[in-house]
């Protein structure tokens, strides 16, 4: 199978090399493409030099953006599986394989790595916990679904998830959205155990007022994704 790892990266030009080295070494089966979401520092320069596999954006799309140039890039290049990992170390390439087994033996769809299962590893702050446990709650409520991890940016999905997000995918903010979406369109999702590690370089975009709208906004798309499911529903 050809699998992709996505790997959005805005300003981490001193955390790529390394990544792509310890996806080498952990990983070797696994294609990689940065996408260069129009970074200011010298993320450019570093993937050019070092000869990484990249598509350098003009413009900063954000991370919405950014993610969903990577699934373009797969559906034309034929992956099977697309793998979305941080390009902040965040993200162990060591856990790839068991993140992408249920899709493989063909029990889910998409699947989520979730550091809130076995409770190990970095477990984020405490105000990020509270948040992560809020829109957790809602997904509950809006889907049934049983998920731990809302916001993991570490995700995996087969050809027909890639075919969705590639013609829509949420802007800001997206992974909480479009769990919800692709439960409306009777998506099998999973969540699979890792461990996370700490930020290696770099500042979490989601700072100062911005956990508020936030949380406002991903609540609202969830609450509006359900009754979009619902409309459906009454007419079918």
């Amino acid at each position: 199978m050809k699998k992709l790892l996505i790997i959005p990266a805005y300003n981490e030009a001193d955390s790529l090399v390394d990544l792509v080295a310890d996806i080498n070494k952990s990983a070797p089966d696994y294609d990689y493409i940065i996408i260069n979401d129009g970074s200011k520092d010298h993320t450019k320069e570093v993937c050019l030099e070092n000869g990484l596999n990249a598509l350098h954006l003009i413009n900063n799309l954000g991370i919405g953006g950014a993610v969903q140039t990577g699934y373009l890039y797969a559906i034309r290049n034929n992956y099977d599986i697309a793998i979305q990992i941080d390009g902040d170390g965040q993200h162990n390439p060591a856990y790839l394989d068991a993140l992408i087994q249920p899709i493989v033996e063909g029990k889910a769809d998409f699947t989520i790595g979730s550091r809130f299962i076995e409770k190990e590893g970095f477990q984020s702050s405490g105000l990020r916990r509270a948040g992560i446990l809020w829109l957790d709650a809602i997904l509950k409520r809006s889907t049934g679904l049983d998920i731990t991890d809302a916001t993991s940016g570490f995700r995996a999905c087969d050809q027909e998830v890639m075919h969705v997000f590639a013609s829509y995918y949420p802007k800001d903010y997206p992974e909480p959205e479009t769990i919800a979406d692709l439960y409306r369109h009777k998506f099998r999702i999973k969540e699979v155990p890792v461990i996370m590690r700490e930020r290696q370089i770099g500042v979490s975009s989601i700072r100062f007022f911005k956990p508020i709208y936030y949380m406002l906004k991903v609540t609202v798309s969830i609450l509006i994704s359900r009754l979009k499911r619902h409309k459906k529903v009454s007419e079918g």
